[in-house]
């Protein structure tokens, strides 16, 4: 099995667009309450991966991802939020605890951002997707969203590299990706137990 059928096949396990957090952003039927949430505590995780471009001694993306920090904030902004410097929901401290530990090293670092960029593009279409068709909010809720709805470049990029690692290092990449892919899910829930199953 190829690297990249291997990895995918991983992610597919914790396919963030079926998390009924994302299906209720589809559908329309998440509360504004539950996108404030979403904005405020993963903006925490947002933060933190420019770092993991770092670790690759990639500064051009590690510089790019700044700049989304940056438009996550104004995301966070036109929601009435902010990022919160540490999480207070439980699963999302454990993903940014996950991702400083992946970050340390260069092959589990391409695993951990493999989970998340390979699947940025299609959930940043289908949350862009949501907010058009069922919210009406402030245009500055978008950008975030449009950029990475079409960024594929990044995964295309950390794929070369891990089938570039050896044999040992290749699987210390897997299993790095099972573990972001499984944390980012988690994380969902987290936000998602803590707004939507009241309504």
């Amino acid at each position: 099995m190829s690297t990249k059928r291997l990895l995918n096949q991983t992610i597919a396990d914790w396919n963030l667009l079926d998390h009924p957090f994302y299906r209720a952003w589809s559908a329309g039927t998440l509360p504004v309450d539950a996108l404030r949430t979403y904005a405020r505590e993963y903006g925490a995780f947002i933060n933190i991966l420019p770092r993991g471009w770092e670790t690759l001694h990639d500064e051009e993306t590690a510089a790019e991802e700044r700049e989304h920090v940056a438009m996550w904030a104004s995301f966070a902004g036109a929601l009435g939020t902010h990022v919160n410097g540490a999480p207070g929901i439980r699963e999302v401290s454990d993903l940014t605890q996950t991702a400083d530990l992946l970050f340390s090293q260069p092959s589990t670092d391409l695993g951990g951002l493999y989970a998340f960029e390979a699947q940025q593009p299609a959930t940043a279409q289908s949350k862009l997707d949501g907010l058009r068709a069922h919210y009406q909010l402030p245009a500055a809720v978008e950008p975030y969203f449009e950029v990475h709805s079409h960024n594929e470049h990044e995964a295309r990029k950390i794929l070369a590299q891990i089938e570039g690692l050896s044999p040992a290092e290749q699987e210390q990449a897997q299993k790095a990706c099972e573990s972001m892919a499984a944390a980012l899910w988690n994380a969902l829930s987290g936000i998602y137990n803590e707004d939507c199953q009241a309504h």
